[in-house]
């Protein structure tokens, strides 16, 4: 129960840093610490697939068109000669702490786990067939608007002089 409050914890801390970091990099690193702790918490509940599901799709494909969007659109205080094409290392001490008291917590997680009180058994296939089957029409329309989004970015980063 106390692993659940600490990643509970963690996820709000990290989403409220989120939310109040001028620089988008800054916030965009927190916002991968609060979606992994939401991982954290999805496994706590006992829906591992859920948790792998957040990792790979949020924490992992969102994110990298977070980040992809923001370096394009190229946003953010500009910097220095001394800061120039690398981030400041103490921008990365708030991600690094919240994110090495998730791991801690994982490793405490998986060590302390029972066989009794694991996972229940997900059907790959099932999920498949939800996603393709009933579903199909709501990916698809996701898998527009992320493209969309894509090609919307690109047009407005784009500089004039390159044309």
């Amino acid at each position: 129960m106390i692993g659940f409050w600490i990643a509970a914890a963690v996820a709000l801390v990290a989403t409220a840093l989120a939310v109040t970091r001028r620089h988008p990099v800054h916030a965009l690193l927190y916002l991968v610490v609060s979606l992994l702790a939401v991982a954290v918490l999805f496994l706590l509940l006992g829906a591992a697939f859920a948790a792998a599901l957040e990792v790979v799709i949020y924490a992992g494909a969102i994110m990298v068109l977070f980040l992809f969007v923001v370096m394009l659109l190229d946003v953010g205080p500009p910097a220095d000669d001394s800061t120039s094409g690398r981030t400041a290392p103490a921008a990365w001490l708030g991600p690094g702490l919240l994110a090495a008291i998730l791991a801690g917590e994982l490793a405490w997680i998986v060590r302390s786990s029972s066989s009794a009180h694991g996972a229940a058994a997900v059907d790959p296939a099932a999920v498949g067939r939800l996603l393709f089957g009933s579903w199909a029409l709501g990916v698809e329309l996701a898998g527009m608007l992320l493209l969309a989004a894509l090609v919307g970015a690109f047009h407005l980063g784009r500089r004039e002089d390159a044309q």
